[in-house]
């Protein structure tokens, strides 16, 4: 039966805590952090900012942070730089983009 107080029938499971607990623990054994690493410890943290379960991640999202020695704001400010530089989670950098091969400005006449 559960507590009267309430307190675990609040905490909940998320439903990508499993690929998220493997990225985590991907970030956790880091050193130097990439590009897509800093960004994917901003979205993880921003995704279980004030979810009520999952504390065991949360905590390790909150030690990454310490490990690479970042606060909340430095890890912003360096996620903002890195997207605004044109970074695309799974894009090869230098890879030229690849459209549908539609050709609009074809010679045809």
């Amino acid at each position: 039966m559960a507590p009267s107080d309430g307190s675990a029938a609040h905490s909940q499971a998320h439903p990508l805590y499993a690929t998220d607990r493997e990225l985590v623990d991907g970030l956790l054994a880091a050193q130097q952090p990439s590009d897509g690493q800093l960004t994917d410890l901003a979205r993880l943290l921003n995704r279980y900012d004030g979810f009520p379960g999952a504390e065991d991640l949360q905590d390790d999202l909150s030690k990454t942070l310490r490990l690479w020695g970042l606060s909340l704001e430095e890890l912003q400010r360096r996620t903002r730089a890195i997207w605004a530089q044109g970074y695309r989670p799974g894009a090869v950098v230098g890879a030229e983009a690849v459209g549908s091969g539609f050709d609009t400005s074809s010679t045809e006449g």
